[in-house]
């Protein structure tokens, strides 16, 4: 998109920890010309004090945080500038959190399964009036009011015997025993980006909280790990 000589850039300010995201939003921005990264923080406290120099148009916020929780970045923002317009970008996907960014005034919730180029179309959107909703939270949100319980997160590709079994005993879900899968069948980062149609960074997130709930701290204890447990096929 091109912007017009008379209209304003919309100011975009950052705050994410992760480096292979925010590289590629940095490039998805510079290919925008209608649009100007104003901040780029990595933690609660760079986020805060960024704001200190202004109020951007949009604020695309991350969750999980190093310091903190993002949703308290949302709710300093909309309280000091409430015609910032703040947009969840998250891999949480749970009810909890998404009620929890809504109600501190976040106004969109991404998953970050959405493409770098493709948030940024959601910011034009954003900036214009509408609230983009990834369709799987829209569902929850739906669902919520009417009085329906519904799963944080849809049924695995791969096997939904293993994703069973991994959410029951080690708090693995359906996406992260996927990528599990494939990464015992080795299958690289690139590799699964592409089978499961989302973002090299988004898998490295899976794989960082897999890490993480196995309490291991490369691929061959993972998967040490998943076939102990029996959590993936042989």
């Amino acid at each position: 998109m091109q912007a017009s000589p008379s209209s304003p850039l919309i100011k975009v300010a950052l705050v994410e920890d992760d480096a292979y995201f925010q590289q590629a939003f940095q490039d998805a921005i510079a290919q925008a010309a209608d649009m100007q990264l104003v901040s780029m923080s990595g933690t609660l406290a760079q986020g805060l004090a960024a704001l200190e120099h202004g109020a951007p148009d949009v604020l695309l916020v991350d969750i999980g945080l190093p310091d903190g929780s993002g949703i308290d970045l949302i709710r300093a923002a909309h309280a000091r500038y409430p015609a910032c317009h703040s947009m969840v970008c998250t891999t949480f996907g749970d009810e909890a959190h998404v009620m929890r960014s809504l109600e501190a005034g976040a106004s969109g919730y991404l998953l970050k399964d959405s493409a770098p180029a493709r948030i940024v179309d959601e910011i034009r959107s954003l900036h214009g009036g509408g609230s983009p909703i990834s369709p799987l939270i829209a569902r929850q949100v739906l669902m919520r009011f009417r009085g329906k319980p519904q799963p944080a997160e849809p049924a695995p590709a791969v096997s939904t015997a293993a994703a069973t079994t991994a959410t029951t005993t080690t708090g693995l879900s359906a996406r992260e025993t996927e990528v599990l899968e494939y990464i015992t069948r080795g299958f690289t980062a690139e590799e699964i980006a592409g089978l499961m149609q989302i973002s090299r960074h988004t898998v490295l997130t899976f794989v960082r909280r897999i890490y993480a709930k196995l309490e291991v701290h490369s691929k061959a204890e993972a998967i040490f790990e998943a076939r102990n447990r029996g959590l993936i096929r042989e």
